[in-house]
């Protein structure tokens, strides 16, 4: 046995604990901090308690609130711009996937070493980085604990950049920072932590002890809470949990990867605008019954966690799971019909045809996916 597994160097959880953020960035040696967030975060008041500390320790802070869902090479570059501008040695992200992605793409490129379009792909980053610390503010992409960070390069494709520099110094969990989350945001990055963990214990390369581990214990956390969290968001049990859940599976998918469904979800985010955990809710019911012919016995012992007592066959047993899975987004709030979020049978085509160039990811899926499945996998689910 052989494989090679990366972590975040430090995981602090600890409620209320955003108001150590300066402190943690004044261990990191930093002398001039940028908080890259979103208008959102900024709104809600969510730095509120963490602001007032970097005052007193005599830490100058700079905002980048710039960041919009799934970022495109513009909103990295003004960032990287801010940065530099202003000398910054230190970077916060602070919010959710989006905000954490450009986080770290900003402590990697602001030092003026490396280019955005030279490092997409894996292992092509050179590194050093600023120091960098994450905190999120959503409990799904488990971004806090990925060596990955994803750009919208255009209408039709997305690209990601894979390198262990970009797993932050620290991460933060906070859960307080959750509790104004709204149940449908909460729903849907719920379900993308848990399609990060499903589908990193059923991938087809690095699939690996610790990350199946990881996976198992995160998809325990996020489907005895996720209900919880959505229908009592003041739950701060929930809301904790949901956090800790969210972050295992990333560290699961950071080293085991993600496959198909992922693959699918990218061109419904790039070209309608999708948040991506509702995204990959649309699509996980059909790639997971694509797959079950080759990985069923893989989602019969992930069905026992999610939905303990199921009954018969292996294959009986991920069968019960897909459909108990396919009614969960409904029950959460959430649409569960492409044709719901404006998507038609006259755009499958191009959707596939994108989904064709997530290379990275397909290559991962337990069965092959190719043009003519990925056509009907989007059919399916319309």
């Amino acid at each position: 046995m052989q494989f090679d597994f990366h972590s975040t160097r430090s995981i602090l959880v600890q409620r209320g604990g955003s108001v150590q953020l300066a402190k943690m960035t004044q261990d990191q040696g930093a002398r001039k901090v940028l908080i890259v967030t979103d208008p959102g975060v900024l709104a809600a008041g969510l730095l509120e308690k963490a602001l007032p500390q970097f005052k007193k320790l005599n830490i100058p802070v700079h905002i980048f609130s710039d960041v919009r869902a799934d970022p495109p090479v513009e909103v990295i570059e003004a960032a990287v711009q801010v940065a530099q501008e202003n000398q910054i040695d230190c970077v916060v992200g602070f919010g959710g996937g989006s905000s954490m992605d450009v986080a770290k793409l900003v402590a990697l490129l602001s030092l003026g070493n490396e280019q955005l379009a030279d490092i997409y792909g894996i292992g092509n980053v050179k590194g050093p980085r600023l120091p960098l610390i994450l905190v999120p503010t959503t409990a799904g992409t488990g971004s806090e604990a990925t060596k990955s960070s994803v750009v919208t390069v255009s209408e039709r494709e997305k690209k990601g950049v894979l390198s262990p520099y970009l797993l932050p110094d620290v991460a933060l969990l906070d859960a307080e920072l959750t509790l104004g989350l709204p149940a449908h945001v909460t729903a849907a990055t719920g379900i993308d932590a848990m399609v990060h963990a499903i589908e990193a214990f059923t991938t087809r390369h690095l699939k690996n002890p610790m990350a199946d581990c990881l996976a198992k214990e995160a998809l325990r956390l996020l489907s005895n809470n996720l209900h919880r969290a959505v229908m009592a968001g003041g739950d701060i049990e929930a809301r904790e949990n949901m956090l800790l859940g969210a972050c295992l599976g990333g560290m699961a998918f950071t080293n085991a990867p993600v496959a198909g469904v992922h693959a699918l979800a990218y061109p419904i985010g790039a070209r309608f605008h999708v948040p991506h955990g509702l995204s990959n809710s649309l699509v996980l019911a059909p790639v997971m019954r694509f797959n079950l012919d080759v990985a069923h016995a893989m989602y019969a012992e992930l069905g026992q966690i999610i939905k303990p007592g199921l009954r018969g066959t292996t294959m009986d047993q991920s069968a019960q799971l897909v459909d108990y899975l396919a009614a969960f987004a409904g029950e959460l709030g959430l649409p569960t019909r492409l044709r719901d979020v404006g998507i038609t049978d006259a755009d499958i085509d191009q959707l596939a045809t994108d989904a064709m160039l997530q290379t990275r990811l397909l290559m991962n899926s337990p069965r092959e996916i190719t043009f003519d499945d990925a056509v009907s996998l989007y059919r399916e689910a319309l």
